[in-house]
């Protein structure tokens, strides 16, 4: 994952925003509680829709699936759980990838979304993932190393955690899958799990891929899981 750690510099280590090369930085303050960025880098445009207070300690960082995206499944589960977590003082970054499906620069966008939170104060993040962005959420928070309070994948792939082994056993996990998802079985979220080597995985009965089934029940229980795990 040498592009989305920090790697060394003629001036020393470079972190992962450093690492994207920015060319140009447009930001729009949309209300109080949200702001829209969009970072210009050689190799593509990064988009993140940031909702809380910018000086947040705790932070949730969200992704899309191998399409890209910013509202996550569910009818837009990743949008209400930030102005529900904006209310609670926590900073959720959703990340708009430069390259969907290229799971090496989408770890490195979300892992520099983090380094950018880090930079206004942010100490603590969950990751959260739906379908390929499960991949990515895993590899993230393995980046974040003892910063990682969290990950969540929903309806994940397997592919790309094949060294999920290697996550800090203090790390939780939370896995949701659709028993009915009619793109990737739930099976795969257990091979997810028994390759991280722990985590809770609860099947959703009844809920495909999107989980727009279990809409309610996903808000419910990352309301909760989440901010619980921040601290």
């Amino acid at each position: 994952m040498s592009d989305a750690s920090t790697t060394d510099g003629p001036n020393g280590p470079r972190s992962p925003l450093e690492l994207l090369e920015v060319m140009a930085r447009e930001e729009v303050v949309i209300n109080e509680d949200l702001r829209h960025l969009e970072i210009y880098t050689m190799r593509g445009l990064l988009t993140i829709l940031w909702q809380g207070p910018v000086d947040a300690e705790h932070v949730v960082l969200m992704s899309g699936g191998g399409m890209g995206g910013l509202l996550g499944p569910a009818g837009g589960l990743y949008h209400d759980l930030g102005v529900s977590f904006a209310e609670q003082g926590i900073g959720t970054l959703r990340v708009g990838y430069r390259k969907a499906n290229d799971l090496v620069r989408c770890v490195h966008d979300v892992a520099a979304a983090a380094d950018l939170a880090s930079r206004a104060g942010g100490e603590r993040f969950v990751t959260v993932g739906h379908s390929f962005g499960g991949a990515v959420a895993v590899q993230a928070g393995m980046v974040l190393g003892q910063h990682c309070a969290g990950i969540v994948t929903l309806s994940t792939q397997s592919a790309g955690c094949e060294d999920a082994g290697l996550l800090d056993a203090a790390v939780p996990v939370l896995l949701l899958h659709g028993d009915r998802d009619e793109i990737l079985p739930p099976d795969t979220s257990a091979v997810v799990r028994m390759l991280i080597g722990h985590g809770d995985l609860e099947i959703l009965p009844g809920a495909g891929h999107l989980l727009t089934e279990a809409s309610e029940h996903l808000r419910s229980r990352l309301e909760d899981w989440i901010p619980t795990h921040l601290g």
